[in-house]
């Protein structure tokens, strides 16, 4: 059976793979350096995928009269919004993305109020919503995350239960420029792109998968 991925057996694995920093007494520059090494990677591989896997879905509500509020922690993309509206706040409704600027030029009063329609990034940690809630308005938000960054005390993520090998293969790329060792990178590169590609279409099965009508024969 095979050994799920860890933290700890990432490192073990890079050590392997690259010959060094097997020890902090033996090789210590390396051995300090793969831990951000490995942080790097997850970031390249929250950024270039766009996967269900990395998708969140949350729930909360507006503040009647506030126009900005502060996105999740590990945000990296949001995908869509709906506001709750009508009786019981039962009917949902789109709210659309629009640029800063569109969205100051549509409701330049912020003191005046209605249903949120538009919403923008208003800065990297936060998004501005026009109107300004006229009430407080429950919203669903889905978006694109980075998980939680492996360490000691994190040793499993979404990358190391689904993504091992292109978690491995990015964290070799990062590794190469540090190691003077550029020459490997388009080997990493090919098997970091065989990874992501396996992801991705695995990831377009699953919609296409649930968009399918079984029937019975």
């Amino acid at each position: 059976m095979a050994t799920a991925m860890t933290y700890t057996s990432l490192l073990d694995d890079l050590r392997n793979y690259l010959e060094r920093g097997a020890t902090l007494a033996t090789d210590p520059s390396v051995y300090v350096q793969l831990p951000s090494l490995v942080g790097l990677a997850e970031r390249r591989l929250a950024r270039e995928l766009k996967i269900q896997g990395l998708v969140t879905v949350v729930n909360s509500t507006m503040t009647q009269g506030q126009a900005t509020y502060p996105k999740p922690d590990r945000w990296r993309e949001t995908v869509s919004m709906r506001v709750g509206t009508g009786t019981g706040y039962n009917t949902t409704q789109e709210i659309f993305p629009r640029s800063y600027e569109y969205m100051r030029q549509y409701w330049p009063n912020q003191t005046a109020t209605g249903t949120p329609r538009f919403y923008a990034d208003y800065d990297y940690q936060h998004w501005f919503f026009a109107p300004t809630p006229s009430d407080d308005f429950p919203y669903e938000l889905i978006y694109y995350e980075l998980p939680p960054l492996l360490g000691d005390d994190v040793q499993t993520n979404w990358f190391t239960e689904y993504a091992p090998s292109a978690l491995l293969y990015a964290s070799l790329m990062e590794a190469a420029p540090f190691l003077k060792n550029e020459e490997i990178i388009p080997i990493w590169q090919g098997f970091y792109d065989r990874a992501v590609a396996a992801l991705n279409g695995e990831d377009i099965r699953q919609i296409v998968d649930r968009g399918i009508i079984r029937r019975e024969d």
